[in-house]
């Protein structure tokens, strides 16, 4: 009974932090070609990147998982679990346009799902260890626990996103979207315009609800302490069962009665929704509501009804480019989408994905016909002002700490997410304030020392 206890907190944990839409789909290893029949020719450019993918007479076997016709890569993911294909999905469309531009100096990509299902992370890496060229463009929510199996098999990685503390900045690992730096709050900047200029009465009556496990408590504690750092004052901080709540009444009455002004909540947002629903019920209207960008979805909106417009949704994109805007980069994403699978979701982890994609593909292409593991992850942190051709703000990988100051504020409207009035002064983000690195200490992350090995090590 314990055991079952722990795996429903764990499984509740994970889909506080990664979100769930509810999609389904059949996932496997592939091998993409191109698009259908007939298709008209594509451009190798992306955004402001040229020649991503090419084509070319590569010669030899150099490592595991490149011979010279294919590079075998592993994609992460919780699918089997959540439901939700969004990493297979960016792999798909990427691999089936680079593919059909020839591949990587004429080396077909293929793009072998490891699904880890929540609880089988380590297995899942011990495959991709046996297999495996590197690692792009995925996720899961305990990433933790294959990070020691990964760097002693030197396989380098190149996540969409990481989550726990082991694996945020662990080595051997380039991310190429913000806010994923060890030891730094990602959203201090965008809760700081918040408190002192968009909202500064509510400074004084912030309020936290969090999922009650202990992979997301940690989760609130780093809340706490850059709120407080940035001038915020808690009224009310709470805990809900990591599983949902039937009945968000009491919470509620509880958050009219303290008060709050502001409200952070960390949480999947089909319960979030029902929070509002309640709070709307009641008449009380915070100044603002913190979602998370789990929440920057249609499908957030549609649930929430007459709360979307009632309440004051707020979230930070964290320095990516928001879906609604003009930036050619986000255009060209939902163009190859609409060619390479129709049917899918566009996500802000799918546009994370895709970026982490496009660095391999360069750092990649630049190794030649010599493609190593040692060559693709130098070349790659070796960028100083990665964008993703324009979908997120500049990023310095050569130095990932400190992070990039910019971040981007979106707004719920009836009308679908919209810039919120953040005042950006580089294109559509905001990069006048320095990140905030925590004075607690909440994990560490993993190194090469850690299990034994050096870069010499390798191949």
């Amino acid at each position: 009974m314990k055991r079952k206890r722990i795996v429903v907190a764990v499984a509740a944990a994970a889909l506080l932090l990664a979100g769930c839409s509810g999609r389904s789909g059949t996932e496997t290893s592939t091998e993409s070609d191109g698009g259908s029949a007939g298709a008209s020719a594509v451009s190798a450019d992306f955004g402001d990147l040229t020649d991503v993918c090419q084509s070319g007479s590569p010669k030899g076997s150099p490592t595991q998982g490149v011979t010279d016709s294919q590079i075998e890569v592993g994609v992460f993911s919780d699918v089997g679990f959540t439901k939700n294909s969004e990493f297979v999905d960016a792999a798909k469309v990427f691999t089936s346009w680079c593919n059909e531009l020839g591949g990587i100096n004429g080396r077909k990509l293929v793009a072998n799902t490891r699904d880890s299902k929540l609880m089988e992370t380590n297995a899942q890496m011990v495959a991709a260890c046996s297999e495996d060229f590197a690692l792009v463009g995925g996720g899961s929510a305990l990433d933790g626990l294959g990070v020691k199996t990964r760097l002693n098999c030197g396989l380098p990685s190149f996540p969409a996103q990481t989550v726990q503390a082991t694996a945020t900045g662990a080595d051997l690992q380039i991310s190429a979207s913000p806010s994923q730096t060890a030891g730094y709050d990602p959203y201090f900047q965008f809760r700081s315009w918040l408190m002192k200029e968009a909202y500064p009465a509510s400074a004084g009556a912030i309020g936290i609800i969090n999922g009650d496990s202990p992979l997301t408590k940690d989760l609130g504690a780093q809340a706490l302490e850059s709120v407080q750092a940035a001038g915020g004052t808690f009224v009310y901080n709470d805990l809900y069962p990591a599983m949902g709540v039937s009945d968000w009444t009491p919470y509620a009455q509880k958050i009219k009665s303290e008060g709050v002004k502001g409200l952070l909540f960390y949480g999947d947002y089909n319960q979030l929704v029902k929070l509002e629903t309640v709070l709307t019920g009641m008449d009380y209207k915070l100044d603002w509501i913190d979602a998370n960008n789990n929440a920057y979805n249609a499908q957030f909106l549609k649930l929430a009804g007459k709360s979307a417009e009632f309440q004051n949704n707020v979230l930070d994109l964290g320095g990516v480019a928001p879906l609604e805007s003009d930036e050619p980069a986000t255009k060209q994403v939902k163009e190859l989408y609409k060619k390479y699978a129709p049917d899918a979701q566009i996500t802000l982890p799918a546009i994370r994905a895709m970026s982490s994609w496009l660095l391999f593909a360069k750092a990649a292409a630049s190794c030649g016909d010599d493609l190593t593991r040692t060559c693709v992850y130098n070349a790659a942190a070796s960028e100083t002002a990665w964008t993703g051709g324009g979908l997120t703000a500049p990023q310095n990988l050569a130095q990932p700490a400190p992070p990039s100051p910019c971040y981007n504020a979106e707004q719920a409207t009836k009308d679908g997410w919209v810039a919120a009035d953040f005042h950006p002064d580089n294109g559509p983000y905001r990069c006048d304030m320095p990140a905030y690195k925590y004075t607690q200490n909440y994990g560490t992350p993993m190194t090469l020392a850690d299990v034994g090995k050096t870069m010499n090590d390798v191949k």
